[in-house]
């Protein structure tokens, strides 16, 4: 079975959204369905079909929390601190080589990855990019809409 990694947050949220499925939308779903058949014929129940694609989509996302913590190896973040290169977990600030601009991303795992809020996968291009990298270096990133080229400015572990 091989191990999932993610930091003590990834693993908290994953642990949080299972809860929440398994306590507050069960009971929200199976409350739809008992309703959707007091309507009656089951047969043409648009919401009785609905109910239970929700329940089966629910009970999927149930199955994969669960596999998905059961697999977690819980990489604890300030305990990898201390170096000057870049490694999982790691929040790092980039300046693009070409606009200037600023980006911040944490390596974390794939469970928890959000590039919107700045989390990037550690199998992603950027962070295979940055793993190994310090404090003044140039990368070289080949991602699906060309290279983008950036200097990481600094690395944090938080």
């Amino acid at each position: 079975m091989e191990k999932v990694p993610m930091t003590a947050g990834g693993f908290a949220a994953l642990e949080a959204e299972l809860k929440d499925r398994q306590q507050v939308q069960r009971q929200r779903i199976i409350q739809a369905i008992s309703e959707a058949r007091a309507h009656g014929d089951l047969s043409e129940n648009a919401e009785y079909h609905a109910a239970k694609e929700s329940q089966a989509l629910n009970e999927g996302r149930v199955q994969e929390l669960e596999s998905l913590i059961g697999r977690a190896d819980i990489i604890d973040v300030a305990k990898l601190a201390g170096g000057d290169t870049i490694k999982f977990g790691a929040t790092v600030q980039l300046i693009d080589d070409d606009t200037e601009e600023k980006k911040v991303y944490q390596i974390v795992g794939e469970p928890e990855s959000d590039v919107k809020s700045g989390k990037v996968s550690i199998g992603s291009p950027i962070a295979r990019a940055l793993i190994g990298k310090k404090v003044g270096d140039s990368v070289q990133v080949n991602t699906p809409g060309g290279g983008k080229s950036y200097e990481v400015v600094s690395i944090q572990y938080r």
